[in-house]
């Protein structure tokens, strides 16, 4: 008997000691300049360099399981698998036609878990894989990110919808600049958050292939750590907020996730970018996500959008009351059609209020009459959907609605990323695919890998973008934000801005009309803002009454293409400026916008364009855009690159914006 349990005792000990037992582990990039260094003992660790410089020190990652087991070093380690990956994957609805998806791989097999970790030229990523055999629920995650000095970080605080509901909110917020060590306490942020480290370089932290899991937050831990927060999962939930649209969340479990098994975790991502332009066209979040089912997905149709909620159904010089009614939307119509412009949105207003049932139509609307009237003349029609009004019953609605003739849905108002919600994502991503609908989420959290697998899910709101001229008080700087967010919002994706407002304000001008809203800066800030900020689905936000008196910008609006073959980031600093150009076909086009610092920008032309000559469309701010922001000048040029002549300097006013197409002759 004492030699048996000796034996036991010995077998036990070695097995924990076979557990324990340190294993370090060194991952490179191909290029090899971003490394990760991964310790597999009692605790699994990683820590991230670039070019030798640190930039997370040893950070821990762990899963905590319903049941009361770990996911950490404690579980029995197996073996480490290596791999390398370097292919080209082919997009439908995407900011490039191809992308390359280029890394090398290091998975740590436990007894019941995989951890693998992914380094790319551009950043790094990890994930937890289970092996179980039976499903499982997730109590918690420890995901932290500790980083080697006290940066500067550039971040969306959130600010709740409800005191009683702290994850409730729309994912909006302009961004608070300071010290890590000076984060606000008590406060939890939403994804992405940008890291400015002493030597210039930038870190974005953000999480790509999240279908059946909560969304991620970061909170501080004191000094330079933080580390990942996790809504609960819901227990009860209540109708309520905007007009009975929105799903309040009163009481949660004591988990925050339910999983089948063999389920793989979202990725983590860290991006390194020695210069900041590097993040104005990073495909991580792309790439890491999972591909589309292999069917055929060539209905989906990316365009313009004629928008009515902005403007405020605002037209003049027609022989009919303006509002939400037939009379109105069959203009909307007609304008789209003469324009080329492919779609036009029913927003709030066509269902009746307050009864969050999408079969119940307002009766000054004839709705299969428009949809009829839209599809004779080339046009689709897309309708506003509350989340609680579509989430009734997802299926009907695709259902009755596509057989109708509608194009899609704008969902609105889910402002949570629990996993229930973040399932709701998924499961009207599949439901419109099979329908052939496309789906613009509003009141959405950020873009985390669903356009890759659901490539018809075309936007993701998650952003303050112009609708908030309507009622932001002139303290609220948009100009600034405008060249935030394409280094931080819209490297998680696409994002649904609403840009293309025709009465432009000054700093000093602008002020929130609700019935005739404006936008801070100028006119060509506005028209570079449809080269710049991704969206395939993108809207031309103002009246068409407005539009019909611009008859430049209309066309230059009305013809930019919104999905790209190529995509070349020129220039950039996060909050200063952004520079960048698209190719589509043989065509490309240039965006540029700055802060309120007038700026004179130097483009290489030779970054993106071949030798030979080029006639060139150019909008840019008129010589009093300073004072009348919708002053503009266009003129057309002709330009010879060659290796000898290949830049072309720029000038834009406070708050301007400058944009241009190439075409080769």
């Amino acid at each position: 008997m004492r030699i048996r349990l000796f034996l036991a005792a010995a077998f036990l000990l070695g097995a924990l000691s076979l557990a324990a037992a340190p294993r370090h582990y060194t991952l490179l990039s191909p290029d090899g300049r971003l490394c990760v260094e991964v310790d597999a003992g009692e605790q699994i660790r990683y820590a991230l360099s670039y070019d030798g410089v640190a930039v997370l020190e040893p950070s821990t990652l762990s899963l905590q399981l319903g049941d009361g087991s770990v996911y950490d070093g404690s579980v029995r380690f197996e073996k480490a698998l290596r791999t390398s990956i370097d292919e080209r994957i082919a997009t439908p609805v995407y900011k490039r036609a191809e992308v390359r998806n280029n890394y090398n791989e290091l998975t740590l097999r436990y007894k019941t878990f995989n951890v693998v970790f992914r380094a790319y030229d551009a950043g790094a990523a990890w994930r937890f894989v289970s092996r179980a055999k039976q499903d499982f629920l997730v109590r918690d995650e420890q995901a932290e990110f500790r980083f080697a000095q006290d940066v500067e970080v550039t971040v969306p605080y959130v600010k709740p919808d409800s005191p009683r509901d702290p994850f409730l909110n729309g994912f909006e917020a302009y961004y608070d600049i300071h010290p890590l060590s000076a984060w606000k306490q008590g406060q939890k942020a939403f994804l992405p958050v940008s890291f400015k480290l002493d030597n210039g370089w930038r870190v974005n932290i953000t999480e790509s292939d999240l279908l059946d899991y909560p969304g991620m937050y970061l909170r501080h831990e004191g000094g330079t750590a933080l580390s990942g927060l996790f809504a609960p999962y819901p227990k009860r939930i209540e109708q309520g907020g905007h007009n009975m649209l929105q799903g309040i969340v009163r009481t949660t479990e004591d988990y925050i996730a339910a999983q089948k098994a063999g389920a793989a975790l979202p990725w983590r991502i860290v991006a390194v970018a020695t210069e900041d332009r590097r993040l104005l066209d990073s495909d991580l979040v792309y790439v890491l996500s999972r591909p589309a089912a292999d069917v055929d997905w060539s209905w989906i149709k990316p365009g313009k959008v004629a928008w009515d909620w902005w403007n405020d159904w605002n037209l003049y010089g027609v022989d009919f009351p303006a509002g939400i009614n037939t009379r109105t939307y069959q203009y909307y119509i007609d304008f789209a059609a003469a324009h080329g412009i492919e779609y036009v949105i029913l927003d709030e207003g066509w269902a009746v209020n307050r009864q969050a049932d999408l079969f119940q139509v307002v009766p000054e609307i004839d709705l299969p009459g428009i949809v009829r009237y839209a599809g004779a003349r080339g046009v689709g029609i897309i309708l506003w959907a509350g989340y609680w009004a579509m989430n009734r019953d997802v299926e009907g609605i695709c259902k009755h609605f596509s057989e109708m003739g509608v194009k899609g849905f704008k969902v609105d108002f889910m402002n949570r990323d629990d996993q229930m919600m973040v399932d709701f994502y998924t499961h009207v991503a599949e439901t419109a695919a099979r329908y052939h609908l496309l789906v613009d989420f509003h009141g959405a959290f950020k873009p985390s890998g669903l356009q890759r697998p659901y490539p018809n899910v075309v936007n993701h709101e998650g952003v303050a973008g112009l609708e908030q001229m309507k009622w932001a008080q002139p303290t609220v700087d948009q100009v600034t934000y405008d060249v935030q967010i394409p280094f931080l919002r819209m490297f998680a994706g696409p994002l649904d801005y609403t840009q293309g407002a025709m009465r432009n304000a000054t700093r000093a001008n602008y002020r929130p009309v609700n019935t005739e809203p404006m936008s801070q800066g100028t006119r060509c800030r506005q028209l570079a803002e449809y080269v710049i900020f991704e969206a395939p689905l993108t809207m031309l936000c103002d009246s068409p009454s407005n539009y019909l008196a611009e008859p430049e910008c209309l066309q230059w609006m009305a013809a930019v293409p919104t999905v790209w073959d190529e995509t070349v980031a020129l220039d950039g600093r996060v909050g200063d400026y952004a520079a960048i150009a698209r190719r589509k076909g043989a065509d490309w086009y240039v965006g540029a916008m700055t802060d309120w610092d007038a700026r004179t920008l130097t483009l290489d032309l030779g970054a993106f364009l071949s030798e030979g000559t080029w006639q060139v469309e150019i909008f840019r701010d008129g010589p009093n855009a300073h004072r009348a922001a919708r002053d503009y000048v266009r003129e057309t040029r002709t330009l010879s690159v060659s290796p000898a002549r290949h830049t072309l300097d720029i000038d834009m006013a406070p708050g301007g914006g400058w944009t241009a197409k190439f075409t080769k002759q």
